[in-house]
């Protein structure tokens, strides 16, 4: 039999004032001597200096390394600074996880994710979404050692964050429809459990939308431990597939035509409307959904122009070829991709 490896957090800490206890999470997780601490310029005010003081009052020695996105370069100016580091440290945003993440993967040192904003699943999931010249692509990467999300700090970020997380949460309806149907289709493996889990996460959120309010840490929460949920179900399939399909598909698309593209979960929320549409699903009670939580549901919401939104669907096939999904492998045609956006309402 084929063996498999599923790599999954030893501790998960979320809830308010957490990050308090930093450094004895550290030490109970058998890590000693000296921490790497990986932040951007504005989230290490925000968490990163709470993180290396709480680290300091646990006799760790802190080095601090501030990244500006989540690039190469980034992952290899970390890389250069981990050799004396027992942990990294990854504390902001997606971006600054993801850097952090493959950097200490790429150096085989351990890793922690904490996360001050819930905009999206990569706070425990094994990959990494790295930019490149005409985009970004989606890396394998170590799952973190623990998650540690201070759900006082989460709440305190722009409500759009949380909101945004949760459309990507949503969004896992159509990845697992677009793997259900590249499994019947081009028999490629796919996981029960992945899926279920995946697809109840989505639920979760659904289910909860209506509490999800700005303000509430409890909503912090809630996006919090369904973000955390999603990245368990990509660890299960050991790919993105429950969590990434043509809406993702469509969501990078978009980053290479618009002039300034809207924050990821958001754009992965629009795409699963009419991805939802071509599945011949019910794309209306996602974009309910999405009006219920806050989140965009059209072009103008996500401030990009019409035609943006229709060159980013006639070329979404072509950004991960391999991945089949219900656009297939020749994708749409223009007339198609107006005719799908006007009648799902974006444009």
């Amino acid at each position: 039999m084929d063996s498999k490896t599923i790599q999954m957090p030893r501790e998960v800490h979320i809830g308010p004032n957490v990050l308090d206890d930093i450094g004895e999470i550290c030490k109970n997780l058998r890590l000693f001597d000296e921490a790497l601490v990986v932040s951007g310029f504005h989230t290490f005010d925000v968490a990163g200096k709470l993180t290396v003081e709480a680290l300091e009052k646990s006799d760790f020695g802190v080095e601090v390394v501030k990244v500006k996105d989540a690039s190469m370069e980034s992952v290899e100016m970390v890389q250069e600074r981990i050799a004396n580091a027992s942990v990294v440290l990854g504390v902001g945003g997606g971006k600054i996880i993801d850097v952090a993440k493959l950097a200490s993967t790429n150096a085989h040192n351990y890793f922690i994710s904490v996360p001050t904003t819930a905009s999206h699943d990569g706070i425990a999931s094994p990959m990494a979404s790295i930019k490149n010249d005409i985009g970004s692509v989606s890396k394998s990467a170590n799952s973190p050692m623990a998650v540690v999300a201070d759900t006082g700090i989460i709440n305190d970020s722009p409500f759009r964050l949380i909101a945004s997380g949760c459309a990507d949460i949503v969004s896992n309806y159509t990845a697992i429809k677009d793997w259900k149907l590249a499994y019947r289709l081009r028999n490629e493996p796919y996981s029960e459990s992945a899926a279920a889990l995946s697809e109840m996460t989505a639920k979760l959120i659904i289910k909860s939308s209506d509490s999800i309010k700005e303000g509430l840490e409890e909503s912090a929460r809630i996006v919090v431990k369904s973000l955390f949920s999603s990245g368990m179900a990509i660890s299960i399939a050991g790919s993105s597939r429950p969590a990434s399909g043509s809406e993702h598909l469509f969501s990078h698309a978009l980053d290479r035509v618009a002039k300034k593209h809207a924050l990821h979960g958001e754009q992965c929320g629009v795409g699963t409307i009419m991805m939802m549409h071509l599945h011949g699903g019910d794309w209306r009670s996602i974009q309910n959904i999405l009006k219920t939580i806050g989140a965009p549901t059209t072009a103008a919401e996500l401030g990009v122009d019409d035609d943006e939104i229709i060159e980013a669907l006639t070329i979404a096939h072509t950004i991960r070829p391999e991945r089949y999904t219900i656009l297939g492998d020749n994708g749409l045609t223009r007339e198609a991709a107006i005719k799908l956006a006007k009648k799902t309402e974006v444009i």
